[in-house]
């Protein structure tokens, strides 16, 4: 994507764009899977040293409450973050926490009545299992006989 596509990304989701936000806008549109905070700080950091680890987490948030970035929460591992482009939903691997994408279909959106006085701004689905890759290697139980990594 080009620097006026992102500049416009920003201004269009009510942000200025600063040096910085720029760049870190700019990783997670060219960046496929989806990276904690601190590798987005990493990567940004090396391209522009004047971004420090704060700015780059308000930008992070900045982003997300702008609907521009969605943080992609992994129970007890590190938010992922991805480049709101084509609709997508994911897939989190139990073992690895691996976040992969998944092609959109539309999921019956939750009855009114389910809902109370809340106001629904989006919903999307998670889909949790074994990736590829962690499904190919054997389970290993304790002696207890519970299954772990």
């Amino acid at each position: 994507m080009d620097s006026e596509a992102i500049k416009r990304c920003l201004e269009d989701g009510g942000l200025r764009c600063t040096p910085q936000r720029y760049c870190v806008m700019a990783f997670l549109m060219e960046h496929a899977g989806h990276p904690t905070a601190a590798e987005i700080f990493e990567a940004v950091n090396r391209l522009d040293p004047r971004c420090s680890r704060a700015t780059t987490y308000n930008n992070l948030r900045d982003l997300v409450q702008a609907g521009l970035v969605r943080e992609v929460a992994v129970e007890g591992r590190a938010a992922r973050f991805d480049a709101k482009g084509v609709r997508h939903h994911h897939f989190i691997c139990d073992r690895c926490g691996n976040v992969e994408d998944m092609d959109w279909y539309d999921v019956p959106k939750p009855a009114s009545a389910s809902l109370g006085k809340r106001i629904l701004r989006e919903y999307e689905l998670i889909v949790r299992g074994l990736c590829t890759q962690c499904a190919s290697q054997p389970i290993n139980r304790d002696v207890r006989g519970s299954v772990g990594a």
